[in-house]
């Protein structure tokens, strides 16, 4: 299994389209972390680039996320990613956490952007 997380720094970026980088855990059969890689975050918001692709293509099949908005959510599910909102903290501590069973999905999406980015929106 491999799990991504939109980065800064070693934190869970606020929002996943906006990330610098992402993450990249690769779990082995029991059920610890065998590596992580950084990849960096494509140009342009995350429902509008090819990371759910990119992503795919590795293998990610798990989003450990802060926030975001419903477009991206659904790009990332068509491509066969299952996404958890609502996660914050040291990227390494909170697959941990997840890895013991102790992640849920707040349900809850970020549905109009702040200032920071002119408004922009995402969901479609």
């Amino acid at each position: 299994m491999k799990i991504a997380v939109p980065t800064r720094g070693n934190e869970v970026d606020s929002h996943f389209g906006h990330c610098d980088a992402y993450t990249v855990f690769t779990i082995d059969h029991d059920n610890k972390v065998e590596k992580s890689e950084l990849l960096p975050s494509p140009e342009g918001c995350g429902c509008k680039s090819n990371i759910a692709g990119v992503l795919q293509g590795m293998g990610v099949s798990v989003m450990l996320a802060g926030n975001m908005g419903d477009g991206a959510l659904n790009v990332l599910n068509m491509h066969g990613i299952d996404v958890y909102r609502g996660c914050s903290g040291n990227v390494h501590q909170l697959v941990d956490v997840f890895l013991a069973g102790n992640v849920n999905d707040s349900g809850e999406g970020c549905h109009q952007h702040g200032e920071h980015d002119g408004g922009h929106q995402c969901n479609h």
